[in-house]
This record gives C-alpha cells, structure tokens and sequence, in this order.
C-alpha cells in the first residue's frame, strides 16, 4: 500500500516558541486519536521563530538559571524545551522544520537513528543542489561547513512512533550574532554560519522553502502536498490562529541588545 501525501505548511511571520510546541503538541494528540482508524496526517511544518533561546530536556532550571535571566536581557524569549541536546538559538533568518509524522507507517517500522540520518541527509542535499556548498564531516549530528563552523542542527523527540521538533538551517545572517552570546550545543570551539556568509551575498528565507520540501519527499519516499488549510480541519484551524497571533504581535528585536 502506497504512503499518503505529507501534507506541509510554511508559515509568513515568525512565530513564538511556546504557541508552536503548542501546535505540535496539538497535532500529536490528533495523530493518535485518528490512528486507530489510519486517518491521520503526516505533517511539515516549515517556520521562523521569533528570537529564542531553548535548553535541552536534560538542563534543568538551578543549572540554566543565570544563563536564562542573562539571555532574556539581551532581548530573546527563553524556553526549555523537550527535545533533545543542550541551548540553541532560533530566530528569523533560520528556517525550522517540523516533521510531524509517523515513523510506524514504514515496513519495517523506521528507527530514530534512520529518521535522524535522513534528516540530516536532506539538508546537506539541500546546501549541495541549491547553493553548491559541500558539507564538511563531523562526528556531531548537524551539518557543518568545516570543523568549527555548524550551520545546521537537528533536536527530535520521537513518541510512540509519532516524531516532533526536527532541524533548523541558518539561511540569512541575521541569526549569527544571537547564537555569538552562547556555546550552541555545548560545542566550545564551534560558531554558527549560514547560507548568507557562505556565498557573501544575499538570500531569500522564503526561496529556499520549495527545495527543502522536495528534498524532504525523496529522503522520505513520499509525495509532498501543500495544505489546504480550510480543508484540514482542526490541524488548519489551529494553524491559521497562529499565522493570526504571529502576524498581530508584529516586529521582533533584530539584534540582541548589548548589556551595559
């Protein structure tokens, strides 16, 4: 039997960190209620977050506290979250996918470290097909240029099959200086770079949308539809509130704020 579509999403304003896990949870929750029947939906969610801080599900808050209160006063939100890995930056200028899907659809059944592999695979694909930039070998999970500079990282966490978080790629500079203020994935000696500094001139975040989508499909095997948010029912309604809240809650700090 042939896979359903993976229907996605690329959202136009940047969106709050807490209201999209939100999503995802949301999301999640109805991936199970309607798998008893396979009616449920595999999902991409392709975004920009406004900008924001968050710590690994294993960094609890005695250890992340100065660390936290130094980093809102820089102007960003702060949020643990539960993926895996430690503090990472995301912000406008870095596109963040969630895959949303259901990893028992396979045969066999497709293992976290496979899912994470392809992940991975699709975004050195798409650096290579999209810009000609060649990814350099770490024994990180990420995507890296050379040995000190990341420009991709990948944080999931996979329940009951159904996977949630997922990848972040560095498009414009804009996120540069935000991840400058930590030590990204406790990587001491490694900064962040993006498409942008790579090829020293500009590029689009919304360009690069229909790459990463198709690259998507062929890691995964599946055929990639655009969601029709007034067909998709509760998961479009929940979408569309959140294009609304995003869209009215309007300008975001463009850098961080330099404490005195």
């Amino acid at each position: 039997m042939s896979l359903p579509p993976v229907l996605y999403h690329y959202f136009s304003h940047p969106l709050p960190y807490t209201q999209t896990w939100n999503l995802q949870e949301r999301i999640h929750q109805l991936q199970l209620l309607l798998r008893r029947t396979s009616e449920h939906p595999d999902v991409l969610l392709l975004l920009q977050h406004r900008p924001t801080y968050t710590s690994g599900r294993r960094q609890t808050e005695p250890d992340i506290h100065d660390e936290r209160i130094r980093l809102q006063n820089l102007g960003a939100d702060f949020v643990p979250a539960t993926r895996g890995g430690q503090l990472t930056y995301h912000g406008p200028g870095q596109i963040v996918g969630y895959p949303l899907i259901d990893l028992s659809r396979y045969t066999p059944v497709m293992g976290a470290r496979d899912y994470v592999c392809r992940i991975q695979k699709i975004l050195q694909s798409h650096l290579k097909d999209a810009h000609g930039i060649a990814h350099a070998p770490s024994e990180h999970t990420g995507v890296f240029l050379d040995s000190t500079t990341k420009i991709a990282s990948i944080g999931v966490q996979v329940r009951h099959r159904l996977t949630s978080h997922g990848f972040a790629i560095n498009i414009t500079r804009e996120p540069l200086p935000w991840f400058d203020k930590i030590v990204a994935c406790g990587l001491d000696d490694v900064n962040a770079g993006s498409i942008e500094s790579q090829l020293q001139r500009a590029v689009s975040v919304g360009d690069e949308i229909p790459g990463l989508v198709r690259q998507f499909g062929d890691a995964f095997e599946r055929d990639m539809a655009k969601m029709d948010l007034e067909k998709a029912g509760e998961i479009g309604e929940a979408i569309l509130n959140l294009e609304k809240e995003a869209e009215e809650i309007g300008s975001w700090p463009r850098e961080p704020k330099e404490n005195k």
